[in-house]
C-alpha cells in the first residue's frame, strides 16, 4: 500500500509549498475615466513603491474572503464585490520566496470613495489608468490582465 508522506508523518511535510497571496485590481469608473486603486508600500520588499492592494492568505482563511480583508486593511475600502481573475505564480515574482497569488477584480461606480493607507500600506491612492507608475512585484502584469477583463464590463 502506498501511503502519503503527510499521513505517515503528519507534523513533517516533505513538500516545499509556495505561500498563497491575494491581489486586487479595483477600478473606479467615472465620467472622467477609469482609476486604479494602488497602495504605496510601507515595508520591504519594494518599500515606497506602488502596488496593488493585497497580501498573504492566513492559515485556514478562504482566499475569496482574504482579498476583502486585505483591501479593507490596506485602504479602508469595504463592501466590494470581487470576481476571481486568475492565478499568478511565476517563481521569482516575490523576493521573499515563492508565492502564488490569486488575483481578483472589483468595479466601483458612483462617487469616488475616499481611501487611506493602513496596515503595511503607507498610503492608498486612486491613479488614472493612463498614468500608472511602475508597480512592485508582477503587479503590472496583474493590473494589465485585470484592466483588460474589466474593459469588457
Amino acid at each position: 500500500m502506498i501511503r502519503s508522506p503527510a499521513v505517515d508523518a503528519p507534523n513533517e511535510s516533505p513538500y516545499r509549498n509556495p505561500a498563497l497571496t491575494v491581489d486586487a485590481v479595483v477600478v473606479h469608473r467615472s465620467a472622467r475615466g477609469d482609476f486604479l486603486l494602488l497602495v504605496r508600500r510601507g515595508c520591504e520588499p519594494f518599500a515606497g513603491s506602488h502596488a496593488l492592494p493585497g497580501g498573504f492568505v492566513e492559515y485556514g482563511e478562504d482566499p475569496n474572503l482574504a482579498v476583502g480583508r486585505e483591501v479593507a486593511e490596506e485602504t479602508g475600502l469595504t463592501g466590494l464585490l470581487f470576481e476571481q481573475l486568475g492565478v499568478f505564480g511565476k517563481p521569482g515574482r516575490d523576493p521573499r520566496g515563492h508565492t502564488v497569488s490569486v488575483a481578483y477584480t472589483a468595479l466601483v461606480s458612483g462617487p469616488c470613495p475616499e481611501v487611506v493607507g493602513g496596515d503595511d500600506a503607507a498610503a492608498a491612492v486612486w491613479v488614472a489608468v493612463g498614468e500608472l507608475p511602475d508597480l512592485a512585484f508582477d503587479h503590472a502584469d496583474i493590473a494589465s490582465a485585470g484592466l483588460a477583463f474589466l474593459s469588457r464590463r
